[in-house]
């Protein structure tokens, strides 16, 4: 049987009164106002219908349907006679001659209302995701999702960029995060794994001739969740560009991503071009992160001098960092609120005292800044009513809690911080090297296919930890977008790279062996990078959940709750890819 519809449930409108025509879609509700008479919504993708039932008979066919099922009405257009200038469809109705069941609901309760579906708890809703995803709210989100990554596609297109799909099956690679291990039925003991990013193939590309790549790149990573990354996959716009440097890749990213944001954001302004570049270092001394949200306006002051030696014992022998907010008339309710916070969210305790309009200093630790009361207003320019916010510890440390309360600050208030708009900028000069807080060696610091900044020069003259990367973050409203880089294609050069972390050439041949080999061959100079379509996304619609966002999202527990995944599998199976199953052994 073929179901056919003359119109979908938003299209009809005052120049259709009086035509014969055929709606279909979810039967949403019924408003009843004698047993003859009641006001049915028919709900399909594009919108909602009024159906107006006026006799008994019909009305018992409303009261054999369960809300939800799926149902096709034949009737006449006609004019309300209570419009509703809030549906396009608010001026008709369709009285029906027949209603019919194409999709019966079998539950007379549903899981959580349709149209309030985003108040239940997330697990329920992630279980009944074909039932969330009927509340035109949250299917609006998806919508904007295909609209956002065709324009992206087209952008990118119209700017010479060729879409390249690239193998999803791949060898497992060091890329920051763990694998997705697939086991193989052809090859005992051996195992494929989900690529982690395009990586390694978007520049075997570049080494082959193709001069602009891009895809809307799967990536596979065993990651915890969190509010701004899903679990498991995500998808990238990833782009790769031959014979090009730094400014290149820049310039294209500014082009394509700014008219997006404006076009479909919630916010209908996004910083001009060229972005802010702000170095790394400098970064982390200002702003306290690599991914400042410039919408706030306070910047990090260096205490360490004046306040190191004031009697405050978390002071003495650490750097000290100061955060001044004038006009801020925050209560003590609000302040502890924030410190515990910065607290939880950092590890460290934030601190603070006012400057009041006496000129006395008053509240958190002033007690300890009586005696050195012109020195502290001197060195932080205070002046009266000035609320100083305070973090210490070693220089990292003091840096990142000061990150997390300058944010907090700003989000409290309403003078240093602008929410109607998209901050880009981008972080640039990252060091190529860092010492690894869990293993107290030498380790990259961000990419280790990027091109050290003075190539084997700076390898061999310079110390570890100065030498700086072309690398770069992208960053949005305090979220990291992107992170991209010129990359090392000199052989030499990443040998020499790989030695100062300890690998040989042996290790980077036996890791990366098709890339090295290929850039053997004459690899051209190239630079890309990767920003989330996820997060850019979740950006735009002003959602604070990655998951909002995303067709069919796992749970914080990185499982399918709808689906039933991770899930157990056959011995079959297990036998097919050679897999045995060995239970922990519980200790007595």
């Amino acid at each position: 049987m073929i179901q056919s519809r003359t119109h979908n449930c938003n299209e009809l409108r005052i120049d259709n009164a009086g035509e014969k025509v055929t709606l279909a879609g979810w039967y949403e509700n019924i408003r009843k106002v004698s047993k003859n008479l009641g006001f049915l919504v028919l709900r399909d993708f594009y919108g909602t219908t009024q159906v107006v039932i006026e006799n008994e008979e019909m009305m018992e066919v409303i009261d054999s349907i369960n809300n939800e099922s799926t149902i096709k009405v034949t009737g006449v257009v006609r004019e309300r006679s209570s419009k509703n200038k809030e549906l396009p469809t608010g001026e008709i109705e369709v009285v029906p001659e027949s209603i019919e069941v194409l999709g019966k609901c079998s539950y007379n309760a549903l899981p959580f209302e349709i149209n309030q579906s985003t108040e239940a708890d997330e697990n329920t809703r992630l279980k009944y995701r074909y039932l969330d995803l009927r509340n035109p709210k949250v299917k609006e989100k998806i919508v904007l999702r295909s609209k956002i990554v065709a324009e992206l596609r087209q952008r990118m297109t119209e700017l010479d960029f060729m879409e390249i799909t690239t193998p999803i099956l791949t060898c497992s690679s060091p890329e920051g995060a763990r694998d997705y291990l697939v086991p193989s039925r052809n090859h005992p003991g051996k195992f494929y794994a989900l690529p982690q990013a395009p990586q390694q193939f978007k520049q075997i590309l570049m080494t082959a001739g193709f001069d602009r790549y891009f895809q809307i790149a799967p990536c596979f990573r065993d990651e915890d969740a969190r509010a701004d990354r899903s679990p498991g996959e995500f998808y990238q716009l990833d782009m790769e560009m031959a014979f090009a440097t730094q400014e290149d890749v820049f310039d294209i990213v500014e082009k394509v991503l700014p008219p997006v944001f404006e076009k479909y954001g919630v916010y209908k302004t996004a910083s001009k071009t060229p972005f802010k570049r702000i170095k790394y270092l400098e970064s982390m001394d200002i702003y306290g992160t690599d991914k400042p949200d410039l919408r706030i306006d306070l910047v990090l002051t260096d205490a360490t001098e004046v306040l190191s030696g004031c009697g405050f014992g978390p002071f003495e022998g650490n750097v000290v960092k100061a955060i001044v907010v004038d006009e801020f008339k925050a209560t003590r309710k609000v302040i502890d609120k924030i410190c515990a916070d910065v607290e939880v969210t950092s590890g460290n305790k934030a601190f603070w005292f006012r400057l009041d309009e006496n000129g006395e200093f008053v509240g958190g630790i002033s007690k300890f800044l009586v005696n050195i009361k012109d020195q502290v207003i001197k060195a932080l320019n205070l002046k009266p009513g000035d609320f100083v916010g305070l973090t210490a510890g070693k220089k990292l440390a003091a840096q990142k809690t000061a990150g997390v309360l300058r944010r907090l600050l700003g989000q409290a208030s309403e003078k240093h911080m602008k929410k109607d708009c998209y901050e880009f900028c981008w972080i640039v000069d990252f060091p190529m090297y860092e010492i690894g807080e869990e293993s107290g060696e030498l380790e990259f610091c961000h990419n280790p296919f990027s091109m050290p900044q003075g190539g084997m020069e700076a390898l061999e003259t310079m110390e570890p930890l100065d030498i700086l990367a072309y690398q770069y973050d992208l960053v949005c409203n305090g979220v990291e977008l992107s992170s991209g880089a010129v990359r090392n294609h000199n052989p030499e050069i990443m040998i020499k790279a790989f030695n100062m972390v300890g690998l040989g050439e042996e290790d980077v041949k036996a890791k990366f062996p098709a890339m090295y080999n290929a850039f053997c061959y004459g690899a051209p100079p190239h630079a890309g990078i990767a920003p989330g379509v996820d997060r850019m996304i979740m950006l735009i619609t002003g959602e604070e959940s990655i998951r909002e966002i995303i067709p069919f999202p796992m749970n914080k527990n990185a499982m399918d709750v709808m689906m039933g995944a991770p899930a157990t599998v056959e011995q079959k199976q297990l036998d097919d890819v050679h897999i045995k199953i060995v239970e922990e052994k519980k200790e007595d």
